[in-house]
């Protein structure tokens, strides 16, 4: 027995874009489109009553954006698969995209081929992210300094550490125990490949944190 076919909403404020799409996806045999919202408080409702497969969301749209929509959209109805679909990719939409809720992140000029297997993905519960997208969050890995990945917290110690302070007197400065110090000490080691607190000294005086 053949699965049931992918039951998608397509959520965008151009009635082109949304019946374009509804056209590309319904001429697929596993895909189903069942419903088009053209703004994110048509699309809450919808997926509250209906309860979609995967929704098809456009970020950007006036009035309640495609980011406040997802965010309700959740509230409403945890669990939902959210494919964020756009016309341009840049790390900071794509970091917020994932980090709000959405499993993958599209491009409306994506190959219709990629488009397709991008939903395929999204149902079977994979993350689908579109080449350019991908490229922007490999990007920003790149880009980002081990110094980045440490909490506010952990900098403060790390400064002191530079400044050869010993852990009590961080311990006081910072009106933390000295547990909580060599806890902090710890995780700065792991995050910037150091082995001991000579190093982590050392790493802080290069960057200019003492």
């Amino acid at each position: 027995m053949e699965d049931p076919p992918v039951r998608v909403l397509i959520v965008d404020d151009h009635p082109l874009v949304r019946r374009g799409l509804t056209s590309l996806l319904n001429g697929v045999a596993d895909i189903s489109v069942v419903g088009a919202a053209a703004d994110g408080e048509e699309a809450v409702a919808y997926v509250a009553e209906e309860r979609p497969d995967i929704v098809l969301m456009d970020i950007s749209m006036p009035g309640m954006d495609g980011f406040e929509a997802l965010r309700r959209l959740l509230k409403a109805v945890p669990g939902t698969r959210v494919v964020m679909l756009t016309s341009f990719s840049d790390h900071d939409l794509v970091i917020e995209a994932i980090d709000t809720g959405a499993i993958g992140f599209l491009l409306k000029d994506a190959d219709p081929s990629d488009l397709i297997n991008g939903i395929r993905a999204a149902a079977r519960g994979d993350s689908p992210l579109s080449p350019k997208a991908a490229k922007e969050l490999l990007g920003e890995r790149a880009r980002r300094r081990p110094i980045d990945d440490l909490t506010q917290r952990e900098r403060d110690v790390l400064t002191l550490v530079g400044r050869g302070l010993s852990n009590k007197q961080i311990a006081w400065r910072l009106g933390i125990s000295e547990k909580t110090v060599k806890a902090h000490l710890g995780s700065v080691f792991d995050r910037l490949g150091v082995q001991d607190r000579t190093q982590a000294a050392l790493w802080a005086q290069r960057h200019g944190m003492n």
